[in-house]
């Protein structure tokens, strides 16, 4: 199964390297730093920031796995880990 066809799952383990390194190709455009899944993403202005956050709010909040945002005038970054893994690297901060 895709990961976009799949749903977050509580308390999922946290990852191995490798296993983050056999994932990482199914997300473009992510990098795994510091322990973290994260990308910035740029945007027009500061409305379409705003709009990106407020969408994204709304996918996150329905798989309640909820990702550290930095919001700025015309980019978001979007830092995923998971918290009952001991913040570690878990298949629902890919999915």
């Amino acid at each position: 199964m895709k990961l976009h066809e799949q749903h977050c799952a509580a308390n999922a383990p946290a990852l191995d390297g490798a296993a983050i390194a056999q994932l990482l190709p199914l997300v473009p455009g992510w990098d795994a730093v510091d322990g973290c899944l994260r990308r910035r993403f740029a945007l027009p202005d500061y409305h379409a920031t705003i709009a990106f956050v407020n969408a994204l709010a709304w996918m996150i909040h329905r798989e309640d796995h909820h990702p550290e945002l930095k919001v700025g005038y015309n980019h978001c970054s979007v830092s995923f880990t998971t918290h009952s893994a001991g913040n570690a690297l878990t298949q629902n901060d890919f999915i």
